[in-house]
């Protein structure tokens, strides 16, 4: 009886969820409540953030009916032209038609090559989306050991290593990162290729080889807010209560670590880690250019060089649908990680 009030108490205190807690508020309708307040989000900032892209684009000074005839054209082909792309149309109502259009999968053609914008970006999201997979999971991986290390020795020389290097890791661009890497591992000690990309379909460790470079570059900075972050979560939750009944009772240290004190304390990283995925999005486009890799970074930053506006609004809409879903998705893990806060919602 004593072991359970101790436990119930502990419970309590540190935000887990007791037996009671979980029949009131249970974990699929706080995870779908978190789902739908990051929706609720997630509707105007698509709107505001995609009518801001169009408009941008609209008021170009660039017409693309006089690039794509040449010099030679007469002004009644440029009007014929411009009536083609729709651009003799009000600025409010073609967002309105793009919108429409995009909702439902069409987002137009380039006005020089004529290729689908969906298709382009079909092609080249996956080596992008790779990148971006492989840097969040290598800023898990990093991040969390080095976190759980550095908090379960606080004080000690480990921990302060690691303030250190996480320190000088977070103020290092991924442009840098990417270059110095490029030099060990492709010149001074050759066993990464240097650039390029091969699919997953030649192989995963051929695929592996070109992606681990840039997800590297990529994720350092990732890693090491993860770490501090990790690490200032733990430290306070391993002087909890219920983390002392746990080490009374006679508990494994690694049990108490990563199954009690892991949950309450990660919630700071995970948060920091979901603010991190807009920029391991906008970073590719650089890593991608030092790399050379056909991904959307590289296709929007084509397309904006040459004032093709299409393929740059479509690419801007997948990168904020894809920036928007991983919100509403950390949103959820956080709710699953911390039960007490099912009952803030």
């Amino acid at each position: 009886m004593t072991t359970l009030n101790v436990r119930d108490a502990a419970g309590r205190v540190a935000g887990t969820a007791t037996p009671e807690d979980s029949a009131s508020s249970g974990p699929v309708p706080a995870a779908v409540a978190a789902l739908g307040r990051a929706l609720l989000i997630a509707v105007p900032v698509l709107l505001v953030s995609t009518f801001i892209t169009f408009m941008l684009g609209g008021l170009t000074e660039q017409d693309p009916a006089s690039v794509v005839l040449g010099d030679s054209a007469t002004p009644a082909d440029v009007a014929r032209m411009r009536e083609v792309f729709g651009l003799d149309q009000p600025l409010l109502l073609r967002y309105v038609l793009w919108l429409w259009d995009a909702l439902h999968g069409d987002l137009g053609s380039s006005w020089f090559t004529k290729i689908p914008v969906a298709q382009s970006i079909a092609e080249r999201l996956p080596v992008s989306l790779s990148v971006a997979a492989g840097a969040l999971l290598i800023a898990v991986v990093l991040g969390g050991v080095f976190g759980i290390l550095a908090a379960v020795r606080q004080g000690g020389r480990l921990d302060r290593t690691v303030t250190v290097v996480t320190s000088v890791l977070a103020t290092v661009p991924g442009f840098v990162a990417a270059i110095a890497l490029i030099t060990v591992f492709s010149l001074l000690v050759p066993v990464l290729p240097s650039g390029g990309w091969a699919p997953p379909s030649d192989g995963l460790l051929v695929w592996g080889s070109f992606l681990l470079l840039p997800s590297v570059s990529l994720s350092l900075d990732a890693a090491a807010d993860v770490a501090r972050q990790l690490r200032t979560g733990l430290a306070d939750t391993l002087h909890e209560n219920y983390i002392v009944g746990a080490q009374v009772r006679g508990l494994p240290g690694w049990r108490i670590v990563l199954v009690h004190a892991l949950r309450n304390g990660a919630g700071p990283a995970v948060a920091v880690l979901g603010m991190h995925v807009p920029r391991l999005i906008g970073g590719a486009v650089i890593v991608e250019t030092v790399f050379a890799l056909p991904g959307i970074g590289e296709l929007t930053k084509t397309a904006a060089l040459g004032g093709d506006v299409p393929v740059v609004q479509g690419a801007l809409l997948v990168t904020i649908g894809v920036v928007l879903i991983s919100s509403a998705l950390v949103n959820v893990l956080l709710v699953k990680l911390r039960p007490a806060a099912r009952r803030e919602i």
